[in-house]
């Protein structure tokens, strides 16, 4: 997808948008997100940028819970922008059909509008949504359906801000390989060796929580998170990873055994990295001994 993406930009004769998110984004005060549309005329902007964000405020009570957050932003994404200079990468008359947040990803589903699209319209639309949602800390990921169903053209699925080539190699600081465990059919837990971006403000951690719940690039595999999983916080203090998880999502998690297999699997997978040496749980911020159901051990080596 990086590959046909890029090319597809070249082609619009289309550049980098790195800096000019950049700059928006330091411009946010607290409350502000932002939404992304397209430029209306390509033709002005030459060696420029194909989106750009237009700032929306929330008031203190429209920001206590995420999966509402995500909702409002997405219904104004929706809604077009109120700058004439901008047009919506989305075709007109979709509606948003439901939000879920999913763990930290976000599935989306829209109606049948949305099947309209194709090629560069339906690359950038995806792209707008997925980096209007991901610029909330709860949400990595973003999958895009439509009235319950995937679009069989798409070679992606699955999109984070982070995998839009609209932004510039020279936002990635530097990079971190590590081994992210999923499943295989049979259940078994399998080391997936993947090279992991770094962004400013990111941690190796935090790079890893965020691939595993991506899912894996092997089709062989299975997710490892459960739905419904979250991580609060994580942190990396003296060769140590602390893990701590909110106990508010445990009325979302499966079965016991989905759980323990999800927490092992980070438990390994924080575990790849040469940074760390041990893993502890915390449960909203305290040592707890169980998570729900599921023992969690003072120090997984």
């Amino acid at each position: 997808m990086r590959r046909f993406f890029a090319l597809l930009l070249c082609g619009l004769v289309l550049l980098s948008t790195g800096c000019a998110y950049a700059a928006v984004s330091s411009q946010r005060g607290e409350g502000d997100y932002e939404l992304f549309f397209r430029e209306a005329d390509l033709t002005g902007v030459p060696g420029g940028d194909a989106l750009r964000a237009e700032i929306i405020h929330l008031e203190e009570e429209q920001r206590q819970d995420p999966q509402e957050v995500a909702r409002i932003l997405l219904t104004a994404l929706l809604e077009g922008p109120t700058d004439e200079t901008l047009c919506s990468t989305i075709p007109a008359g979709t509606t948003l059909l439901s939000l879920e947040l999913d763990g930290s990803l976000a599935r989306v589903d829209l109606s049948a509008a949305y099947r309209s699209l194709s090629g560069i319209s339906l690359a950038l639309a995806d792209y707008s949504i997925a980096m209007t949602l991901t610029q909330l800390r709860e949400i990595a990921a973003v999958t895009i359906t439509v009235r319950g169903q995937q679009l069989a053209y798409r070679d992606k699925q699955t999109f984070s801000e982070r995998d839009v080539l609209l932004s510039s190699n020279e936002d990635v600081v530097s990079t971190v390989t590590a081994a992210l465990y999923f499943p295989d059919q049979s259940g078994k837990l399998v080391p997936e060796e993947r090279t992991l971006d770094l962004y400013e403000g990111d941690t190796q951690a935090d790079a890893v929580v965020r691939a595993l719940a991506a899912g894996p690039l092997d089709e062989s595999l299975s997710d490892a998170l459960p739905e419904g999983f979250r991580v609060q916080s994580i942190w990396v203090e003296d060769d140590i990873c602390y893990v701590n998880l909110p106990s508010a999502a445990l009325e979302a998690l499966p079965e016991e055994h989905t759980l323990e297999t999800g927490l092992e699997a980070l438990k390994r997978s924080l575990l790849s990295l040469d940074a760390v040496e041990a893993v502890r749980f915390l449960v909203d911020g305290s040592f707890q001994d169980t998570y729900g159901t599921v023992a969690l051990p003072t120090a997984a080596e």
